[in-house]
């Protein structure tokens, strides 16, 4: 064999563009054996490095050898893998096959993070630096984020996102840890990205990640572990791995009991369970059964908006809707919430929800009112503890929506919702107090678990999976929101109160209305008025859900 005696940029251990290499019948034997079989090339050709160690060859474990059997033989690879199983290190080992003896292959890395895209590329980097050169493609491209060889491969390594890799033409596809890639991005990638992707008849996809939550790997996920036959079942093959098939260290005894013990003592028990059990529903003590959250399915709305609005169900007119609503303060940390729900009849459905923790209190009102307009003129109940009474009284006073629910302090009964006519302390919306959210939290829990509420928006299920049991009350899990669930909760606590219920029969909602008039009519007008010069009785109704216009 005979070569240049300088590499790509001065580095020897690469083979630089254009080099000129001679092989042995030898050389040309393993060649072909590394093109045919990827799982030789990787343990004999393939080297990784070692915390103990440093440089060693990559000696795989049987689950790791399935892994790269399984890729390679198939186009849709979904794996759900625990931690520590070496589960990137294993996928950069068949890319890097898949870029030598394939020419012009075009493969994308994308993570949850562009940060961790590239140091995944840098194994890959590492690991083809110590080939031997007649394995080596010449490098035409070498940089941080991407590299190019002779043969027209290329390799970029990018976040997920639907702009990572629109634009271009690409081979194969690999999705590291795709369960922790907000919903709102994973959603979009597919719906703008993945068409392109599968209209190719070789293209490859592999999703890998632990699980987490009811997302849209775990969409994914169920869709391959169906039965052929049964509705919802996709193309991906599905790989899983148990914690008990990692060896402890290279070449030891595989993980027992001792090792499971002594990683819950140092983490804990919903944490091992997410991440080594590789359970979807980590969270323990969950307000919803875990039985039950794994049942629940998400589809996809019909319109999103950029700014957070998702519609799964356009409005009829046939239907009444309520509105909840819950407010931050804009500054990037928590969100402002509100979902719709047809209100009509049991089960009740959620049928629209907004969550954005960028949009100013100040603007928020016109949104509230824009998606209730358009929802019949939707009744809102506004959750006030902080910064929600600014909302209700612009909502009110500024923007003139009146469709507003109304709570008094009645003592030991606590706050009930009311029209707003007669008696005093009447306020716009609720304030989640103690006993407001544990009546609402318990009713919710009956809602979904009896099936009298249809929740199948994916942030939102994916809240509920975290909504666990803290103290004497239930919250987000630690790293997690519960801004979409706080207004479930509140509408759970609604649907109990008697207002609430007569509201939901219109003609019992006309005749409340009328009722009301006619008591506040012969209180201060005794002997009638005169409305756009035609006289009125005391106490006629127009039908509608409104006074007279003076």
């Amino acid at each position: 064999m005979t070569t240049k005696k300088h590499g790509y940029l001065g580095n020897e251990n690469l083979k630089a563009s254009g080099i000129e290499i001679e092989f042995t019948k030898e050389q040309v034997k393993e060649y072909i054996k590394c093109s045919q079989d990827p799982v030789y090339f990787v343990e004999k050709y393939v080297k990784v490095v070692s915390l103990d160690e440093g440089l060693v060859p990559f000696d795989m474990y049987d689950y790791q050898k399935d892994i790269v059997d399984k890729v390679h033989n198939n186009r849709f690879v979904i794996a759900k893998l625990p931690r520590q199983s070496g589960k990137s290190t294993t996928i950069v080992s068949y890319i890097l096959h898949y870029v030598l003896f394939n020419q012009s292959m075009n493969v994308a890395i994308l993570a949850n993070k562009q940060a961790t895209a590239r140091e995944i590329l840098s194994r890959l980097k590492l690991a083809y630096e110590y080939l031997p050169l007649w394995l080596q493609q010449g490098i035409v491209e070498w940089n941080k984020g991407s590299i190019e060889l002779e043969n027209g491969s290329k390799i970029v390594a990018s976040a997920t996102s639907s702009s990572a890799i629109r634009g271009g033409s690409f081979n194969m596809i690999f999705l590291d840890e795709f369960a922790h890639v907000s919903s709102g991005i994973a959603e979009e990638f597919f719906s703008s990205v993945y068409p392109t992707i599968t209209s190719g008849q070789s293209t490859k996809v592999l999703m890998v990640s632990t699980p987490n939550g009811l997302n849209l790997f775990y969409h994914y996920w169920r869709g391959a572990t169906k039965e052929i036959g049964e509705e919802g079942k996709n193309e991906y093959v599905p790989i899983e791995v148990h914690w008990s098939q990692v060896p402890l260290y290279p070449g030891g005894p595989l993980r027992g009991e001792k090792w499971k013990e002594e990683t819950i003592a140092n983490t804990s028990e919903q944490q091992f369970q997410s991440e080594f059990e590789c359970d979807f529903v980590g969270s323990q003590n969950t307000l919803i059964s875990s039985l039950k959250l794994k049942s629940l399915a998400w589809v996809k709305p019909l319109e999103r908006s950029n700014e957070g609005l998702s519609i799964y169900e356009e409005p009829r007119e046939d239907r009444q809707y309520s509105c909840v609503v819950d407010t931050s303060r804009g500054q990037g940390l928590d969100y402002s919430a509100f979902v719709i729900i047809d209100v009509t009849e049991t089960p009740y459905k959620v049928v629209a929800k907004y969550r954005n923790n960028i949009v100013s209190p100040l603007v928020y009102p016109t949104i509230i009112r824009s998606v209730c307009e358009r929802y019949n003129k939707a009744f809102c109940l506004i959750e006030i503890n902080d910064i929600g009474g600014q909302v209700a009284d612009v909502l009110y006073q500024d923007l003139e929506y009146d469709h507003i629910y109304m709570t008094q302090n009645k003592g030991r009964k606590g706050q009930v919702v009311g029209g707003g006519f007669g008696g005093g302390g009447n306020q716009f919306g609720v304030r989640t107090t103690g006993p407001v959210k544990k009546l609402g939290c318990s009713v919710l829990k009956s809602l979904i678990e009896e099936d009298k509420l249809i929740v199948e928006d994916l942030d939102t299920i994916n809240e509920l999976t975290t909504f666990i049991a803290k103290k004497q009350s239930f919250e987000a899990d630690d790293g997690h929101t519960d801004d979409l669930v706080m207004c479930l909760v509140l509408f759970a606590w609604l649907t109990r109160q008697d207002y609430f219920k007569e509201m939901m029969n219109t003609d019992v909602r006309h005749t409340i209305y009328g009722d009301e008039i006619k008591r506040i009519e012969d209180e201060l007008l005794p002997d009638g008025f005169f409305t756009n010069n035609e006289s009125l009785e005391v106490g006629e109704y127009d039908g509608e859900d409104r006074w007279f216009s003076l």
